[in-house]
């Protein structure tokens, strides 16, 4: 993720954005793994038959049938039974729709949400964490700016709609999510999710934790966070105020948008808390 002084005309990315060509051939691997899910095994294995029965016909004992030869005429059964369209017909639809997947107000956010003024900064494959079922209009955002998103709740029925939307958005490739209740820190089996560049927390899972459970937690998400990292507080829970927030970021820097003068006082009231990782520990400063 760019810090802010790096989002200038004049300096380049150190990662470059994905390719139409790649988001295409993301689209068809979601839609065909889609259909594998969505159809019983006897049905699959029908499928697996007519494969064979298409590559025998057309080798003519040439070559030896592998699994890798199946897979992939499975796979082209697939894509014609779904019409898939070819891409440059794909790719006409497909920027227009990614544009608009872009902006907040496409999954009905705030066009001056907390995440807004981030955007620009984001790059392909940065890591995000968003934790909290308030949370989840985020995760849609991030994908379609292409961060790496794990999502994280404890409403079972709330990661299941978003993994739906993502895979009917095409912005599944490079999401995952996970149902868990927090209590004093992520569970063990989240010990992968580090060196994250972006956290958007839903303050309201911290509502049922004790003083001591909310700091364990912060600490341990702050603890995965890179230097530089960012984590964006949401403006989902009035039960408790900014400055009790504030007051778990000791060191951390707090972003204002440049633009937040500019809104309405009733606009401003709405924002969430921006903070910053420093760059290196204190004691090393």
């Amino acid at each position: 993720m760019l810090s802010a002084t790096e989002v200038r005309p004049a300096h380049r990315r150190r990662r470059s954005p994905y390719s139409d060509k790649q988001h295409y051939h993301e689209y068809i691997l979601q839609r065909i793994e889609g259909y594998k899910n969505s159809i019983g095994r006897d049905e699959l294995l029908r499928l697996g038959d007519e494969a064979a029965s298409e590559l025998q016909a057309n080798s003519e004992g040439q070559f030896v049938l592998t699994e890798v030869l199946m897979l992939e005429s499975v796979d082209r059964l697939i894509r014609k039974r779904l019409s898939l369209r070819p891409y440059q017909r794909w790719r006409q639809q497909f920027i227009k729709l990614r544009a608009a997947q872009r902006t907040p107000t496409h999954w009905g956010l705030e066009p001056h949400c907390p995440l807004a003024a981030l955007l620009p900064r984001i790059e392909p494959e940065d890591n995000a964490l968003v934790v909290g079922t308030e949370a989840a209009s985020t995760t849609y955002l991030l994908a379609a700016h292409d961060a790496a998103v794990t999502f994280i709740a404890g409403d079972l029925g709330c990661v299941e709609r978003v993994e739906s939307r993502m895979a009917a958005e095409a912005l599944a490739s490079l999401f995952e999510s996970y149902v868990t209740q927090l209590d004093q820190a992520l569970p063990e089996f989240l010990s992968f999710v580090s060196a994250v560049d972006i956290v958007v927390l839903d303050p309201s899972v911290l509502l049922d934790l004790s003083a001591a459970d909310r700091l364990s937690l912060i600490d341990d998400l702050q603890m995965r966070s890179r230097p530089g990292g960012i984590h964006v507080l949401l403006p989902t829970c009035k039960a408790i105020s900014r400055d009790a927030l504030r007051s778990m970021y000791q060191g951390w820097t707090q972003e204002e948008d440049p633009k937040r003068r500019r809104r309405p006082a009733e606009s401003r009231r709405q924002d969430g808390l921006v903070l910053c990782k420093p760059a290196c520990p204190p004691d090393t400063a």
